[in-house]
């Protein structure tokens, strides 16, 4: 069921729908939409509907802001990743947001749900004046069959989206015009400033990443996929590590690629759909995220061919961070609804520029919760505003940016939920092999997804393993599909071995200078797994 001009059940404050409210539209309706009224837009030659997000080609997490509320201030973990915004400036940038929407001939609304467990999920309304951005959502959010749409009343949360409106420098708080903003106590997000349409999915993922804890489970960053006989695993990493790609697996079902809540009977997707990196995608590494950009897929910032609508993958003219947003359904072995049982194995997956991480480690429980703190990896150019090139970070459990609780709260979680289910942890390294970013090669994708089968198997739980220096990390020693030189950093390594003593010396420096944030709250066992200089 879709409807224009059916304001029945639709209330937000300050926000006039009477004449020009497009409400769950089909994909084709916003298709047509998109096309006659969105500049740019297109379609390409399997279907999916492309469009520009503007200036914005990434998240801005600079400009992210919770409002400091009574009913939430001694939750929150302020500080750099939560900056506080006053209530006050809160219901200006909502003003301005709800002001700007009033002047726009169509408004478009979609209501649907965050977490397939029924038990946990909650309601969604977004509020936005670009049909690009509704499909977006329709994608991302879980699509209410037509009687829930009917019986769906009030949103448990609202995004209201603004974003080809710029917020006031002014206003108190703001350092730019762009501002995504989130008051728990008013079940609001407000954006301004930017039209990346990632805002809004990792929006809801943050108010998911504060409700869920506070309800007694744990949400993950992470994809999650099942094996034939039932085994879950869930994939730990932030964008550009292999989440979404490593867990669509041709032998395995996906239960989602990125974001997930484990309850005390299993794992649960938030989303309805998935968000995949297209930079230098092709059908024959990538065949189920290629062939599910088709019609109702929503293709950002790529460049194409104009006469034959046939998009070239390489080209990254506007950015790296060309992506595709699509249904869960378009992924073949997509496992509905995207629920699971509890874990077998978990994978950390890192990015490692500096080349000297392996490709694959086995971690002890005291590793594993020292690793998940630290979330270790590089930042790959382009999914944030101003990386040109890879650049080593730590993000606290591989999601620092949508934390709200400390990351020692969901740390604690992760580790009681590892022991109730003995859980195997598995540290994987997609980076550099050989050298650093510039000397060393990107590891093939070819043997990570070989070491990931290996974890499935059974293999790597039995085989031999050695132990890898200053991270006292355990290697094995050979892995099917795997050349054994490239298991092993320092074998690899085409530089002089002072060269990579000084560069895996500083890696390890690095890890236990960001790990004195957590130390007062981590336990001596998992402050001893780190690396020792």
């Amino acid at each position: 069921m879709s409807s224009i001009n059916n304001n029945s059940n639709i209330v937000t404050e300050g926000i006039d729908y009477a004449t020009k409210l497009r409400r769950n539209l089909s994909p084709s309706q916003l298709y047509e939409d998109a096309l006659r009224y969105e500049p740019g837009t297109s379609i390409s030659s399997s279907g999916a509907l492309i469009a520009h997000s503007g200036k914005k080609t990434g998240r801005s997490p600079r400009d992210k802001r919770v409002v400091e509320e009574a009913s939430t201030v001694d939750d929150v973990w302020w500080g750099p990743v939560n900056k506080k915004l006053s209530e006050e400036s809160f219901s200006i940038n909502y003003e301005r947001a709800a002001n700007y929407l009033n002047t726009r001939e169509r408004l478009y609304v979609f209501d649907g749900f965050a977490g397939w467990d029924p038990k946990y999920r909650i309601k969604v309304r977004v509020v936005c004046a670009r049909a690009y951005h509704a499909l977006f959502m329709n994608n991302m959010l879980i699509r209410p069959t037509d009687q829930e749409l009917a019986e769906f009343g009030e949103p448990d949360f609202t995004i209201v989206n603004a974003g080809q409106f710029p917020a006031s420098r002014l206003t108190e708080g703001m350092t730019s015009p762009t501002s995504v903003a989130i008051s728990f106590e008013r079940r609001q997000m407000v954006i301004l400033g930017t039209e990346y349409a990632g805002e809004m999915k990792k929006g809801v993922f943050t108010v998911m990443h504060y409700l869920m804890p506070k309800a007694g489970v744990l949400s993950l960053h992470s994809s999650c996929n099942e094996g034939p006989d039932g085994d879950v695993s869930l994939f730990f990493g932030l964008s550009g590590t292999g989440k979404t790609t490593l867990s669509a697996d041709p032998q395995r079902l996906l239960i989602g690629d990125d974001e997930h809540v484990w309850t005390e009977n299993g794992v649960f997707n938030i989303e309805g759909g998935c968000y995949a990196k297209t930079i230098d995608l092709s059908a024959e590494k990538e065949p189920e995220i290629f062939n599910a950009i088709r019609f109702g897929a929503v293709l950002e910032n790529v460049i194409y061919d104009e006469r034959t609508r046939v998009v070239d993958y390489s080209d990254k003219s506007i950015t790296e961070n060309t992506r595709c947003a699509y249904p869960i359904e378009f992924i073949p072995k997509a496992k509905l609804p995207c629920i699971g049982d509890n874990p077998k194995n978990i994978v950390l997956l890192t990015c490692d520029a500096f080349g000297v991480l392996p490709p694959v480690a086995k971690l002890t429980p005291a590793q594993a919760m020292y690793h998940f703190i630290s979330g270790y990896t590089a930042k790959i150019a382009g999914t944030e505003e101003g990386v040109t090139e890879p650049e080593a970070t730590f993000s606290a459990c591989f999601g620092q940016p949508f934390l709200v609780w400390h990351p020692v709260k969901y740390a604690q979680m992760l580790a009681q939920k590892m022991r109730e289910n003995n859980v195997n942890v598995w540290l994987v390294n997609t980076g550099w092999n050989g050298g650093a970013y510039g000397v060393g090669k990107r590891i093939s994708l070819k043997y990570s997804r070989a070491i990931i089968d290996s974890i499935h198997s059974g293999e790597l739980q039995d085989a031999e393993y050695t132990n890898y220096g200053i991270f006292n990390l355990q290697i094995p020693t050979t892995v099917e599909g795997v050349p054994e030189k490239v298991l092993d950093p320092r074998q690899a390594w085409k530089g002089t071995e002072e060269e990579f003593t000084a560069t895996i010396s500083k890696l390890a420096g690095l890890f236990q200078n960001n790990f004195k944030e957590y130390a007062d709250q981590a336990t001596a066992d998992i402050i001893a797994a780190g690396p020792r200089c």
